[in-house]
């Protein structure tokens, strides 16, 4: 009898690349559960079930008859309101571990972020055991930390919880982070960020996607990752190098103009300020301060723990992930 997978977010880029390596291993029963309906998936023979996250009888419903949820869906974004991304990210997650507790759905997978432990200083091949940060400057990494504490202290005898913190993801599918980084290059709007000798982690999406299915497969009560977060990632690489290297694949030239960081941060600050003042928060401004920190400062991570617990390691590395990026 096939174990029955609740993949929340399913529609979106690393969902429907988890949802497409459960089906590939012949022993999950795939269903879906997002606002939208995606006939792509529907026709992979995943169960498509519709509802909104912040609502508790929606996420009832749709975890009815599982055995394990991987929940990845997550409001996602740099500026908003603070409430959209509290009542997705926070009651959304506490939604999701009261109807598993409700259910007696025994393991639940979630996706975080590097973010949570990145507040304004580089982070340098740390560990897990690095704390949360006293301030956030992204609405998005604050909502998604406190939702990843409410997950890893749901881990009991009944539930078992673990949290993966995918950083950078990028490859075919990606909606975002490549075209977002192409169409500022083309439209003169890319700039380094400080001297550009930073690290950071990035993932190819389908490393990402292998370390979900095997956290599924391996999560239990009694196993090492119960109750615990892991950074997932490959490197560290220098970003603004990884930059062009996208921006040469994908036919564009090199950005090689640079501002300091103090002045990137004090625009960002500027940005924000205006924005909350006209009243705009449906918007993608072109700088903020967590922005500004991202991209001038090292964030890159040890994996090592990951590969001890869980037995991880990467299946493609980052150069063959880009070559299946811009594979003709």
């Amino acid at each position: 009898m096939k174990t029955k997978v609740l993949v929340t977010g399913a529609g979106g880029f690393l969902g429907g690349y988890i949802v497409r390596d459960l089906l590939a291993t012949g022993l999950y029963d795939v269903y879906s559960f997002s606002r939208g309906l995606y006939p792509k998936l529907e026709a992979l023979g995943v169960i498509l079930r519709q509802g909104d996250l912040g609502n508790y009888h929606d996420v009832e419903s749709a975890l009815t008859g599982m055995d394990a949820v991987i929940h990845t869906a997550s409001q996602v974004g740099m500026w908003g309101h603070y409430k959209d991304f509290y009542r997705t990210n926070v009651i959304g997650t506490e939604n999701i571990i009261k109807a598993c507790h409700k259910l007696k759905i025994s393991r639940l997978v979630y996706t975080s972020t590097p973010s949570v432990a990145f507040g304004d200083q580089s982070l340098c091949g740390v560990n897990e055991a690095t704390p949360y940060p006293e301030r956030y400057f992204s609405m998005y990494a604050e909502s998604k930390a406190i939702a990843e504490k409410i997950v890893l202290m749901a881990n009991n005898g009944v539930l078992s919880t673990t949290a993966l913190r995918p950083h950078l993801i990028f490859g075919p599918g990606d909606l975002n982070l490549v075209p977002r980084v192409v169409e500022a290059a083309r439209a003169g709007k890319l700039k380094i960020i400080g001297d550009g000798e930073n690290l950071v982690d990035v993932t190819y999406v389908e490393n990402a996607s292998l370390a979900h299915v095997m956290a599924l497969e391996k999560l239990n009560f009694k196993s090492a990752i119960a109750g615990k977060a892991y950074f997932l990632g490959q490197g560290p690489i220098k970003l603004w190098d990884f930059t062009n290297e996208l921006l040469k694949r994908s036919g564009e030239a090199p950005v090689t103009q640079k501002i300091p960081f103090r002045v990137a941060y004090f625009v960002g600050f500027l940005i924000e300020v205006m924005l909350k003042i006209a009243g705009k928060f449906d918007v993608h401004p072109p700088m903020t301060r967590f922005v500004a920190l991202q991209l001038s400062k090292s964030h890159y991570y040890s994996h090592e723990n990951l590969e001890n617990d869980l037995g991880f390691v990467p299946k493609y590395s980052i150069e063959e992930g880009l070559d299946k990026l811009f594979q003709r």
